[in-house]
């Protein structure tokens, strides 16, 4: 059974969600406010957070960037802004997906199912994409292990999110191939994702910056403008 921590400083709120989830055959937990909340996610390890970005003592920002900091656990966003600006923030933080109040009571719980899904895809034995092949794949200085779920640089593991390695996994057993931002959002996100094409620009982002020598200047993670990403067939040995 798989464990989820509810954050959320409204009672009521946080009751529903907790009331819907349960009819799911989830264990929920709760918190009330973001120190609460890096507590409980200490204590009880769950397989998945919801967490709204407006708390007292600690905002939900800095609960995911404390989270981001030793764990890649899946974070869903709980906000009542819903600006794409508000959005991207808590995606380039980290977090994997987001939800705006008001929201219905279906699609947060499809969205919850929709990354435990992926979570449960990086375990050995199967990639994000259901794909059972392990073969270890070399571009430039970056070595990725399936296996292991791990992408090295020089010699040296690189923290990425389980989202930033499914994309980079995803792409790097096609090279040369463009993906559209809505191949990849059905194919690394899966098809019953909510999100929008910007979301994938944003992990592109956020990857670049760990794959890089120079995120502006890409040498690995290519875009082909108006069309999408590709891995830059030559850096694949």
């Amino acid at each position: 059974m798989s464990k989820i921590l509810v954050v959320d400083d409204e009672k009521p709120i946080s009751d529903v969600i907790k009331f819907n989830l349960q009819k799911e055959g989830y264990d929920v937990v709760t918190a009330f406010d973001g120190r609460e909340a890096l507590e409980v996610f200490a204590s009880e390890n769950p397989d998945l957070v919801l967490l709204d970005q407006m708390l007292p003592e600690i905002e939900g920002t800095e609960v995911l960037r404390q989270i981001r900091s030793n764990s890649s656990t899946p974070v869903i966003i709980v906000t009542a802004k819903d600006s794409e600006i508000d959005k991207v923030v808590g995606l380039e933080m980290g977090a994997d997906d987001y939800v705006t109040k008001p929201f219905s009571n279906r699609e947060l719980v499809a969205r919850v199912k929709a990354n435990l899904r992926r979570q449960d895809a990086t375990l050995p034995g199967v990639d994000a994409s259901g794909d059972h092949s392990q073969k270890e794949i070399k571009i430039a200085d970056l070595i990725i292990r399936p296996d292991a779920y791990t992408v090295t640089k020089n010699g040296i593991d690189l923290d990425l999110t389980h989202r930033e390695f499914d994309l980079l996994h995803y792409l790097a057993r096609r090279p040369g191939q463009v993906l559209t931002r809505e191949a990849l959002l059905t194919e690394v996100w899966g098809f019953d994702y909510f999100g929008d094409v910007r979301t994938v620009d944003v992990t592109v982002r956020r990857l670049r910056e760990k794959v890089e020598d120079s995120p502006s200047r890409p040498e690995i993670l290519m875009t082909k403008r108006g069309v999408g990403y590709f891995i830059k067939p030559d850096s694949v040995h």
